[in-house]
């Protein structure tokens, strides 16, 4: 499956669930995720889309760590049957 296509899924998901997930631009910040997932009570995560089977750039994976190590979830995600875990994981956090 297609990145876009996975990212599309994505937001449709969180939209379902009652939240949002705009698209993430953090002009002169490059490697951030793509999109913030924003869920009902104040649950966030960062969600980076990748086509099946890609992993994150260097750069990507750095910024991903540093977002960790405040307390940030974030999420890659490659295939669309992983959307679902993801939502639920971030709910019950």
């Amino acid at each position: 499956m297609r990145e876009k296509q996975i990212e599309q899924k994505l937001v449709q998901a969180v939209k379902a669930k009652g939240g949002i997930c705009p698209k993430f631009v953090s002009p002169g910040y490059d490697g951030m995720p793509d999109r913030l997932i924003l869920l009902p009570n104040g649950r966030i995560a960062f969600a980076e889309l990748k086509a099946h089977g890609k992993k994150p750039r260097p750069l990507q994976a750095a910024r991903h760590e540093m977002l960790k190590r405040l307390g940030f979830q974030v999420y890659v995600i490659d295939a669309a049957e992983q959307i679902g875990g993801i939502i639920d994981e971030i709910q019950s956090t």
